[in-house]
């Protein structure tokens, strides 16, 4: 059993997560927690499984999510697929801009030093 509780995702995780959709004074039982958690893990493997099996036939090792958007779409699930594509390409615009800020404020605090010195 302890192996397979390795698989599934945090029960006060998913019991967080459940919880965040519900009114505020509702009750979850362990019972439901676990039946989600159960089915929520199961989904990721999946997805997942179907997404490492394209990297196999492209020789490729690494899944990345562009693998998770294409495997929802081939299992049917085209609004996650959709969704889950826009907010890959929201996160990824926000990881280029960060790093454009990083490099602006490293060379704004390399040419203070230069100044200084």
């Amino acid at each position: 059993m302890g192996d397979e509780q390795d698989k599934l995702l945090p029960v006060a995780n998913v019991g967080r997560i459940m919880k965040r959709v519900l009114p505020p004074n509702a009750k979850i039982s362990k019972e439901a927690k676990e039946t989600i958690q159960e089915c929520a893990s199961e989904f990721i493997s999946f997805v997942t499984g179907e997404a490492s099996d394209k990297c196999q036939k492209e020789n490729r090792k690494t899944v990345n999510g562009d693998d998770i958007c294409w495997a929802l779409g081939s299992l049917g699930f085209d609004d996650y697929s959709q969704a889950i594509a826009r907010y890959l390409h929201k996160h990824r615009e926000f990881e280029r801009e960060r790093a454009s800020a990083k490099i602006a404020a490293s060379n704004q605090n390399n040419i203070v030093h230069e100044s200084n010195g």
